[in-house]
């Protein structure tokens, strides 16, 4: 769907974490695939930095060849990583969107491995070379929108339409599968990423023809079962939750809110769905599945795994729900009980008790970053939120009294008496002791925007 830059950036201290899909303790300092080891967009052990610019904590910066939308995905040394390039094209024409150009060029589906320590590249692999059947989206657009995963032994490559390849981590091609080709409404572009958990690799392939799900061995490649589905287009990754000593797969509709037995296939519970197209993944812990969506309307659902059997439609499974300001594209991220959520596509912040639904505040505006695709990260006591146009904006996780910014000029000291904009709050004053900073990347020459957000002290007006 959404497409991003083509240049790969390691910030000093990047994001590593405990890996929930290997279930292995080798694994828990990784990043092995989509919104992270727990599927919830938290790292438990990385310390990212607070800010950056061409000339500090960048350790290394490397173009990408083509265009796509995937996450970044690292294990060990190595950060792998999906990419669609056009044939015949070069420079800045290689990494424009395409979407709405025709005829359609042929494109390289491309994987790639890079070394985490100074972004050399380590090996290139061509999973397939082919002309895509349908457009995707004219602005934001890439053939090359899901994510890898990985356990530390394989590399899972999802093109959709264009197959799935299983690499082994020197990049030998272990096996390939092929599912047909997606008809999306209004060929605004595939984007579905799957889950890797234990021995199963999960597919959600949703779209204007036959829907389905599908667990495959990802060892082999063979189906352990397929259920059909009657949903249209979803983009939304599949969430595998552990209950009672089993295993589901928890998936987001129009149609329905859904659990599956991850062994079986049978339903496990299920519900009323929620917006069209929906794009957000589900997130879940300490029992509690929250799942939303937000185009053409709002709707979030938060159901309690313990009550969770059979139709959970209006019963006390569904523990609170939601009908405004929820997300259209990112995903929502649950870091220590707390759900943070973004308004459609835009920078308007609410956050709640992800087990009884209580606001901490709500629709409340970040400024600088008025458009975000992408989903919100949890490290270090810290959320970060990465705006369309490359500035990124970090807050403190849990302070509801000192969740404060400035958009002081740098390099502009901060004083005793600066003024800050304030969420949950309504009178501000800095703390030097206290200031955190993200500068703008990429905007003014040199990688420089111009302007530096920073944290204060809050305090309530009486």
């Amino acid at each position: 769907m959404i497409s991003r830059g083509v240049i790969l950036l390691s910030l000093v201290g990047a994001w590593l974490a405990p890996a929930r899909a290997a279930r292995d303790a080798a694994g828990e300092r990784f990043w092995p695939q989509w919104r992270g080891p727990y599927a919830n967009g938290v790292s438990r052990t990385a310390k990212p930095p607070v800010e950056w610019s061409e000339t500090k904590n960048i350790k290394w910066k490397v173009e990408i060849p083509g265009r796509g939308a995937a996450t970044p995905v690292v294990w060990g040394d190595r950060v792998y990583l999906l990419t669609a390039v056009p044939v015949g094209l070069t420079g800045a024409a290689s990494h424009a969107a395409r979407g709405g150009l025709e005829p359609r060029a042929v494109h390289r589906f491309v994987v790639l491995a890079i070394d985490r320590r100074d972004g050399h590249l380590v090996w290139e692999r061509v999973a397939t070379e082919a002309r895509p059947h349908e457009s995707t989206h004219p602005l934001n657009g890439s053939w090359a929108s899901s994510s890898a995963a990985t356990d530390g032994e394989h590399i899972v490559a999802f093109f959709e339409s264009r197959g799935l390849y299983t690499y082994d981590m020197s990049g030998t091609l272990l096996w390939e599968k092929h599912f047909g080709e997606k008809n999306v409404l209004s060929e605004t572009g595939e984007g579905t990423t799957p889950a890797l958990y234990g021995n199963d690799i999960i597919l959600v392939w949703d779209h204007q023809g036959e829907s389905f799900i599908v667990v495959l061995d990802k060892r082999t490649g063979r189906e352990m079962w397929r259920v059909a589905r009657a949903e249209l287009d979803t983009w939304s990754t599949p969430l595998v939750v552990e209950h009672d000593g089993r295993a589901q797969i928890v998936t987001s509709g129009w149609s329905s809110l859904r659990s599956y037995d991850l062994e079986t296939g049978k339903d496990v519970w299920r519900t009323s769905g929620l917006t069209p197209l929906t794009i957000p993944s589900p997130v879940a812990e300490d029992g509690m599945v929250i799942a939303t969506s937000g185009f053409n309307g709002s709707s979030l659902k938060a159901v309690r795994l313990a009550d969770a059997h059979g139709d959970i439609t209006g019963t006390s499974a569904i523990a609170w729900t939601l009908d405004r300001d929820t997300p259209y594209a990112p995903s929502p991220l649950l870091f220590d009980g707390v759900l943070y959520i973004l308004k459609s596509n835009n920078g308007i912040l609410s956050v709640f008790d992800a087990k009884t639904g209580a606001p901490h505040y709500r629709a409340q505006r970040l400024r600088d970053v008025p458009n975000m695709f992408s989903s919100p990260v949890g490290a270090d006591g810290r959320v970060y939120f990465a705006g369309a146009d490359a500035t990124t904006l970090v807050i403190r996780h849990g302070h509801w009294r000192a969740m404060c910014w400035t958009t002081a000029s740098w390099p502009r000291p901060l004083s005793s008496t600066t003024k800050f904009t304030c969420v949950g709050a309504s009178t501000c004053t800095a703390s030097p002791r206290r200031v955190l900073s993200v500068r703008r990347v990429g905007g003014k020459a040199g990688g420089i925007g111009g302007s530096t957000w920073s944290q204060g002290a809050c305090s309530r007006a009486s």
